[in-house]
């Protein structure tokens, strides 16, 4: 899908064929659309690919008059297993910089794309490409602080739940949460290496305002680092603290199980032992094994009490 549009006296306006200084969109593109943006547009066909490619990492490559920028973009969604989990993963997005025109192209439609063609993203010109490109990268570090702002309130929420019980989905969420933090950690030092190349001004022209406005990016991804490290370790602790306390819920379980089994087998003992076929069995009455039992069965209890195996 390709969308075309342009800022007109501070507005973001769609228009129906690409313009000289317009953003164009390109979003899970069909291979005509490719062959539009490469033929018709002259766009490097080895930079659309890549941008469409999930594997692609963080970077930044120039050829001749076309620049392309790769940036990691966080997103949210539900799993499709029983216990519907969220997950959040980072998908690519590449934005391609010409003489003409500023590309951005994703697999999927994000928040991010909508957001800007929207409007909602305050002083985007698509004419002054450097500016448009360090605004979205701005709008990609900021989502990164959203969703790890809303990780650390499911992982407070889920613990809750853990400490009233403990159950699969409550630690399936944890689990998907710390695989989350790991995605977005390792992206976010691929971003990170690739705004550390762009301030350097070798392969984009930096301007003064552009500089400082590179710089509070930087800040962004930085803090953004620094916060999923701080929830990666809580989380990591938290699901080894869990783990400790499972299989020490379990040994106490089997604590009890077993004394229980000790006081129980002793009747069977007492009653196996005069439910033999043999002659001269000591007090050879129905109530005789019945006391002997009830005798060592209260001996044992109190015993095991003593040794606190029926506490929990």
């Amino acid at each position: 899908m390709l969308n075309f549009y342009k800022t007109v006296d501070n507005r973001i306006i769609k228009i129906d064929a690409p313009e000289t200084g317009c953003w164009i969109s390109v979003i899970s593109p069909s291979e005509a659309e490719i062959a539009y943006l490469t033929g018709d547009l002259g766009v490097e066909l080895d930079f659309v690919r890549a941008a469409l490619d999930e594997e692609e990492s963080s970077r930044i490559e120039s050829e001749e008059d076309q620049t392309l920028v790769i940036v990691d973009y966080p997103v949210a969604e539900q799993d499709t297993d029983e216990n519907n989990t969220i997950l959040y993963t980072t998908v690519p997005m590449g934005i391609i910089m010409t003489h003409d025109y500023v590309i951005t192209v994703c697999l999927n439609e994000n928040l991010l794309i909508g957001e800007m063609s929207e409007g909602r993203v305050k002083g985007l010109q698509t004419s002054l490409k450097t500016r448009f490109l360090l605004l979205t990268l701005l709008r990609v570090a900021a989502r990164f602080l959203q969703y790890l702002k809303q990780i650390d309130k499911i992982s407070s929420t889920t613990e809750m739940r853990l400490h009233q019980s403990m159950r699969n989905k409550e630690l399936i969420q944890l689990l998907g949460l710390e695989k989350s933090l790991v995605y977005f950690s390792t992206s976010l030092k691929s971003d990170e290496i690739t705004l550390e190349k762009i301030l350097r001004g070798r392969i984009i022209k930096l301007y003064e305002e552009d500089e400082d406005l590179l710089e509070d990016v930087l800040i962004e991804i930085k803090q953004a680092i620094e916060m999923c490290n701080i929830y990666s370790n809580i989380l990591s602790g938290t699901m080894d603290a869990f783990a400790s306390v499972i299989s020490n819920n379990l040994n106490i379980v089997m604590k009890v199980l077993t004394a229980i089994t000790i006081v129980m087998a002793i009747p069977n003992i007492v009653f196996g032992f005069y439910g033999m076929n043999v002659a001269g069995l000591p007090v050879p009455y129905v109530w005789m094994p019945l006391v002997i039992s009830l005798v060592l069965c209260g001996i044992t209890a109190i015993i095991l009490v003593k040794k606190d195996m029926f506490k929990s």
